[in-house]
């Protein structure tokens, strides 16, 4: 376990030396990066197969996407690089898919964008500064992952710079840590991924999925939290897990 900690540390204190340089113009070490997370853009682009695209275009997309978060990566941001950059290489390869025609964004995430950005704006009117993604969250009983996968799945392809993404890098609130392995690399983008079919789910089939699967609730108690028959409970569960698993596959 030390061993593996140490060699977590070892890359993000060795990425954050290359990134200051890469920022600099120094193409050698941008280059370096990209092949040091190779792994990582690779167990992303393998989530997206299947879907009618080749592997090295989406490989590329995702490349793409990791030579952004180099650009704009800063220390300040309290977060590994792998952490940050896992959301925008995976929203390069969504923005080519949703200009193709292959991802929708769910409404719900929609909605969520839209009273973000109202918020957003009125705040900036009042105090003369843009809020933070976790004061945006707050206001609207909502979580700072939420928030930013709303932003980043409504996001256009030339918007990248769109106001409030300097705050993106700390509050994308990922797991603050992914491993220095492709095995843990999984583990941590399936996590992403887990978070994004539950953002599209209504508040109280997120509260199910929740009490059942991350609190080890059964559907009786469950049936006595949301003050409804544990067979009503078990109805709604089996309808949500079928539709997160179409979600999933789509």
């Amino acid at each position: 376990m030390l061993d593996k900690a140490q060699a977590n540390l070892e890359l993000h204190t060795r990425s954050l030396a290359l990134i200051e340089k890469a920022q600099k113009g120094d193409d050698q070490a941008k280059e370096e990066l990209v092949k040091a997370h190779t792994a990582l853009v690779k167990s992303v682009v393998k989530r997206f197969l299947g879907r009618g695209y080749e592997y090295d275009d989406l490989f590329q997309l995702g490349c793409m996407g990791l030579v952004k978060a180099i650009n704009h990566y800063q220390a300040q941001y309290q977060v590994r690089f792998s952490t940050y950059a896992v959301p925008l290489i995976m929203g390069e390869i969504r923005r080519f898919m949703r200009d193709d025609g292959a991802v929708k964004v769910a409404r719900p995430l929609k909605e969520l964008y839209a009273k973000a950005m109202k918020y957003a704006r009125q705040y900036a009117a009042d105090t003369g500064r843009e809020p933070t993604i976790g004061e945006i969250a707050q206001a609207l009983c909502s979580t700072p992952e939420e928030v930013s996968m709303s932003m980043e799945a409504a996001r256009k392809p030339a918007s990248l710079q769109a106001p409030l993404s300097d705050e993106a890098g700390k509050p994308l609130a990922l797991e603050d840590c992914l491993g220095a392995t492709a095995e843990e690399s999984d583990k941590a983008i399936d996590r992403v991924l887990l978070r994004e079919l539950l953002a599209s789910l209504e508040p109280r089939e997120r509260q199910v999925i929740l009490l059942r699967y991350f609190m080890d609730k059964t559907q009786s108690d469950v049936a006595k939290v949301l003050h409804i028959s544990q067979v009503q409970v078990s109805r709604l569960e089996s309808k949500i897990l079928k539709r997160m698993r179409q979600a999933a596959e789509t």
